[in-house]
């Protein structure tokens, strides 16, 4: 006999059963994300686990702690690519880079750092313009196997050619060929490029300030919160920074509409960098 198809309304309650089953078991909040990303998510992940439900889905979270991990590889984003839009890096070279020169220490920080084509971009740039040494590099993110990836320094080969173009674009000082060396079809980034560097588990939406930063970089990671949610990430970006800091938002989200916007000013508007206002 076949199933009558469950009416959406229905998915919809199961779906944010399911959530917030994820939050009280296991602490991870997507609640406020857009629900409608999360859906799809969901979805995919319902149907390449060959689960009838969203309610079957919750029982197995609830019963088998190897659930959440699979469920935390559809609901992050994990696509991102080496100097991703490359006149974001170009502006954090040529106009961000200057003013960090003028301080004898550095804290930077890439929040949702995915698997990290984004946190070596920007140390192999500020190798490049000799700022690496005295700069401290924070990498977050909430998938353990994402941070996993990060600190491994391993991509696939067929993935360099679009990398290398990428750093050419934003002004690259050097070969990336430098920084990597090759075989069986993936490419291991240079050990050295992480010494620096702090890979760690970290919430926007629940956790605190850990650190006062000079340089933060979230992109694309806002678009897939609610309004009040992304109020919130950037209320933690604002308490963050030191006074003058930088902020690096995605190409499609910005501070505008948020109360947290007239603390900052825009520095690059075109490329969404944004300074905090001095005290």
């Amino acid at each position: 006999m076949t199933l009558a198809p469950i009416p959406e309304k229905v998915e919809d309650i199961e779906i944010r059963l399911l959530l917030e089953a994820l939050f009280l078991k296991y602490h991870y909040d997507f609640r406020s994300y857009a629900f409608a990303s999360i859906k799809r998510r969901l979805k995919q992940a319902r149907e390449q686990l060959g689960l009838a439900t969203f309610s079957a889905m919750q029982e197995s979270l609830l019963h088998d702690p190897e659930m959440v991990g699979q469920l935390l590889r559809y609901l992050t984003v994990q696509v991102s690519e080496m100097f991703r839009d490359p006149s974001y890096f170009r502006a954090i070279r040529e106009k961000v880079v200057p003013h960090l020169r003028t301080y004898p220490s550095i804290k930077l920080w890439v929040a949702g750092c995915s698997g990290g084509e984004e946190l070596y971009s920007m140390v192999i740039l500020f190798r490049e313009e000799g700022l690496e040494e005295r700069t401290l590099f924070y990498a977050t993110d909430i998938n353990q196997d994402a941070l996993k990836t990060a600190e491994a320094g391993v991509y696939p080969l067929d993935r360099v050619p679009l990398f290398t173009e990428n750093h050419r674009k934003s002004g690259g000082k050097s070969s990336l060929s430098d920084y990597y060396q090759a075989a069986y079809g993936r490419v291991t980034f240079d050990r050295t490029l992480r010494r620096n560097v702090v890979f760690a588990d970290h919430s926007l939406v629940t956790d605190a300030v850990f650190a006062e930063m000079h340089l933060i970089s979230c992109r694309n990671v806002l678009i897939y919160f609610d309004r009040n949610l992304q109020d919130r990430a950037l209320g933690l970006f604002k308490d963050s920074l030191a006074r003058k800091g930088f902020l690096g938002l995605g190409a499609k989200e910005s501070l505008r509409f948020s109360p947290q916007s007239g603390a900052f000013r825009d520095f690059v508007r075109e490329e969404k960098i944004y300074q905090r206002q001095g005290e």
